[in-house]
């Protein structure tokens, strides 16, 4: 071993040494209690369930991994008159489970609007000192709409009645026996509901009444019992639909029917069947030409025959024929107001239609955009997930509205009288059709428990929303400047500062139902997809996080994921451990603040440090026991000797470490950079989530140097930590997230020297001034 070998040797174990003395000392001082391990670094064992053969610990589908399927066979009609639907369907149940199934769990969501419904009565309230006339009327005035299902008969496959219980919105059926594992079922239920006002009762499915022509135009979903899913998870999931929490569902085939006034025009889930009964030859030819057409939509419906339609209300019928296959639930919209346009979009090697149908009230914002929107969802999340299956995406205009169904969305985004409109309607228009037509790949295809785990839908498809967004800003110069960024409401760090820094009294973790949370939006929303944008584009990086995220959506593309699954594949498909990151961000409500609380200055010196000297003192060791040091004394301490005062850094530093220069070669020699300047920098972290610590380190030449420490610096010690920097540079300024890439809920503490902050009255008088 050389010598400067040694000496690094000697000094490791002797800072070891005294490292070790200090906490023996501590230790004497006073014996603190055990504890058991808090740190946010542990793995989440205790969180997660145990592995499987239904669910790996590699977060991809166990060898045994299972999932039911449900078959319809539907007949629907839509009395306009009545604004009232009727239905028969025959359930085709696939038992795939290992388990026999003494009954069946059916789903009846528009039971949350019959009038002995107890979704009104779940929540407190209490006198408000201002009301919307409308909210104020349907609240306290008017008789409560009756919504409910009305069920006729529930029939087995031979047409014998089926006794039933019906739960709110779930209804049990008894079927004679069990259901052996590996064995279907089929049974019939017919049905009728009074179709609500979706602009009054803020429906997910419903109509909207135009008053100055007499139309309605609806846009129809939850309209049919649909099967609960029976999963190796929950059994059945038969959690009540109180409103928020959304839709759990299995996959399966569906062959529908559906008679509307012959003047309509209809779109729906699947494959259009009897497209030439129910188009004229006009449009025959428009769909065919709109088929080719990849660079613009082509209209099939124009608003002048839309606005001629308006006026007919017609007394015949046209009944609509569709087929879709693995589909997990059905929606459909009808009108004589549409005016219906599509184009081709490539995806893969196969054309997908996107499609449009909206009122004349939606023009001109709904011709210019919502194809285009559409056409752009469809190429980004494809790019990000996998191929986009189905043969057509479609965006329904509805007042208020943002709802999500296999291949049909309604959105909202309507245009001033006079068919002017604001950036904010336009831009919100934008986003939502992107978010909605996106869930078509979250929850419809990746299907999660929406009714239990919200974020897993709502999150991933906002924060692919901002991605899609993005790339909708770069593409389309006509709707922004290509210098400007797409305004996104959600996914930048910046934007869930507001929400992290509230009242922890009404905050709720991520991984909370959303019937229990106060703030839904920012909660389901906006935090997991600012903390999934975040571990893209601060702590994994773009390359290893868009892998994992594909892996993720290929590995459940038509299965039943968890949030286990999700967080188990983004590690064991990136080699990154990311349990600190789970724990902090989605089963707690902490929150991120990193702060600069100290910087000491130390030059190099050849003398023992006072603390060195009690050291040697008490082990009765004298310096010429030990190996030559370099000791680093703190500027305007005892330690900082007469002899280094009034010296400049370069005569400082001629001390350092003259006997280990001696002791190496030329080529060793070159080498070495003596540090001028020396500083201990002491981070802390006043928030309770551990993030990169991203620095920004400005010298007195005016250079700048980005360091970022990855969040296991905090590993060890979850209060501060320490760190020194040797420069040939004087350290002049130091600046924590200088980007706003952490969500950092206090940025007074983000710099050193900290920046003084003007007073309210001084900046009133600044203005003043302006």
């Amino acid at each position: 071993m050389n010598k400067i070998k040694y000496v690094f040797a000697s000094m490791l174990f002797l800072f070891g040494a005294l490292a070790y003395a200090q906490e023996e000392g501590d230790a004497k001082e006073e014996r603190k209690p055990g504890h058991v391990n808090q740190s946010r670094f542990k793995q989440l064992y205790e969180e997660f369930s145990t592995p499987n053969t239904y669910r790996s610990a590699s977060g991809a589908p166990g060898p045994d991994y299972y999932q039911q399927q449900a078959d319809y066979t539907m007949k629907i009609k839509l009395d306009d008159e009545k604004a009232r639907i009727d239905g028969e369907e025959t359930i085709t149940y696939h038992n795939n489970s290992p388990d026999d199934l003494e009954f069946l769990w059916v789903q009846l969501d528009q039971n949350v609007r019959a009038k002995d419904s107890k979704s009104p009565l779940r929540n407190g309230n209490g006198v408000s000192f201002a009301y919307m006339a409308g909210d104020f009327a349907q609240t306290y005035v008017t008789e409560p709409f009756d919504g409910g299902f009305n069920i006729l008969e529930v029939k087995d496959a031979s047409g014998k009645p089926l006794s039933y219980t019906i739960n709110q919105t779930m209804m049990r059926v008894n079927i004679p026996k069990a259901l052996k594992s590996g064995e279907k079922v089929s049974f019939s239920i017919k049905w009728w509901y009074n179709i609500p006002d979706h602009t009054v009762n803020r429906a997910r499915s419903g109509f909207e009444y135009f008053a100055k022509d007499g139309n309605r135009a609806y846009v129809i979903a939850q309209f049919f019992p649909r099967m609960a899913v029976y999963s190796d998870v929950e059994g059945w999931q038969n959690h009540q639909f109180w409103g928020s929490g959304e839709f759990a569902l299995p996959f399966g085939n569906y062959d529908v029917s559906i008679t509307v006034p012959a003047d309509h025009v209809l779109d729906a889930t699947g494959v259009l069947q009897n497209r030439d009964e129910v188009f004229s030859k006009e449009m025959m030819k428009r769909y065919k030409q709109a088929t080719k057409s990849y660079d613009k939509p082509v209209v099939i419906v124009t608003q002048e025959e839309a606005e001629a339609a308006e006026k007919s209300f017609s007394t015949a019928t046209k009944t609509w024929k569709f087929k879709a296959n693995n589909v997990r639930d059905y929606g459909f919209a009808t009108s004589r107001k549409f005016i219906w346009d599509m184009q081709a979009v490539k995806i893969g090697g196969k054309d997908v239609m996107a499609v449009s149908l909206y009122p004349k009230e939606g023009n001109p914002l709904w011709e210019e955009q919502s194809t285009k929107a559409v056409a752009q969802t469809l190429k980004t999340y494809s790019k990000h997930t996998f191929d986009y299956p189905y043969h057509k995406a479609i965006s329904v205009h509805a007042k208020n509205q943002g709802m999500e169904y296999p291949m049909i969305c309604w959105n909202y985004g309507r245009p001033n009288e006079d068919g002017t409109y604001s950036d904010r309607t336009k831009y919100g228009m934008i986003s939502v059709i992107i978010h909605e037509v996106g869930h078509n790949f979250f929850p419809m295809i990746v299907n999660s428990d929406e009714r239990q785990w919200g974020w897993m839908d709502e999150g991933l498809d906002t924060f692919m929303q901002y991605l899609t967004e993005q790339e909708f800003g770069k593409n389309n110069a006509d709707v922004i400047a290509p210098n400007d960024k797409y305004p996104s409401r959600r996914g930048e760090a910046a934007k869930i500062v507001p929400y992290m820094a509230g009242d922890q009294s009404y905050i709720s973790p991520i991984m909370s139902n959303p019937e229990n949370v106060y703030q839904l939006g920012p909660n389901a929303y906006g935090k997991p997809a600012t903390a999934l944008n975040i571990l893209r584009e601060t702590i994994m990086g773009p390359e290893l996080f868009d892998h994992a995220f594909k892996t993720y959506a290929q590995r459940w593309k038509f299965k039943h994921p968890t949030p286990e699954d999700f967080f188990r594949t983004m590690e064991d498909a990136s080699a990154v451990d990311l349990d600190w990151f789970w724990r902090s961000w989605f089963y707690t409500t902490d929150y991120v603040d990193i702060g600069v609380k100290g910087v000491k200055k130390y030059y190099v010196s050849n003398k023992p440090t006072k603390e060195m000297e009690e050291y040697m003192a008490a082990r009765n060791i004298t310096e010429a026991d030990l190996p030559p040091l370099v000791y680093l004394a703190e500027e305007d301490s005892e330690d900082y000797s007469a002899d280094l005062k009034g010296k400049t850094p370069s005569e400082v530093s001629a001390n350092l470490n003259e006997f280990m220069m001696d002791n190496l070669t030329p080529e060793e020699r070159a080498q070495v950079k003596e540090p001028k300047y020396f500083y201990e920098i002491t981070f802390d972290k006043p928030g309770g989530i551990p993030m990169p610590l991203i620095v920004e380190y400005t010298y007195a030449d005016g250079t700048k140097e980005n360091v970022t420490y990855p969040a296991e610096i905090w590993r060890k010690n979850d209060s501060e930590v320490k760190r020194v920097v040797s420069s040939q540079k004087e350290l002049v300024g130091i600046v924590i997230d200088p980007k706003a890439e952490t969500a950092d809920i206090d940025t007074e503490n983000n710099a050193w020297p900290k920046k003084e902050e003007k007073s309210d009255f001084d900046k009133f008088k600044d203005g003043i001034k302006g």
